[in-house]
């Protein structure tokens, strides 16, 4: 079955930088577009990021842009991503989901604070 676990979140101070992994399995990962969501307590869910099956489009939520990279490894069956100049406002839980399928993973924190 379909099995996306989400890692590499936590505490980091407001500048800081986490990298994000979603290792998938029980699907053809390189045949699916990925994507990063996000979501805060009391906000609705936030597309943040998305990467075509071969990475040659990225796209990215103006919130994000210009401080997080997507990337993906289709040998690895790997998203990522890479969240740098981190802000309080980037505190979320993070999830990624491949387009077309329902399953999401478990979910993985992000508080930024100092």
């Amino acid at each position: 079955q379909v099995q996306l676990v989400e890692s590499g979140g936590g505490l980091v101070q407001p500048g800081g930088s986490l990298r994000l992994s979603c290792a998938a399995s029980g699907f053809t990962f390189s045949s699916y577009t990925m994507r990063w969501y996000r979501q805060a307590p009391g906000k609705e869910r936030e597309l943040v990021a998305s990467i075509s099956t071969r990475g040659l489009t990225r796209n990215y939520a103006d919130s994000v842009k210009g401080r997080f990279t997507i990337s993906r490894d289709n040998a690895k069956n790997t998203v990522y991503l890479e969240m740098n100049s981190l802000k309080p406002e980037d505190t979320a839980e993070y999830y990624c989901n491949p387009v077309g399928l329902p399953n999401r993973g478990q979910g993985i924190q992000v508080t930024v604070s100092s």
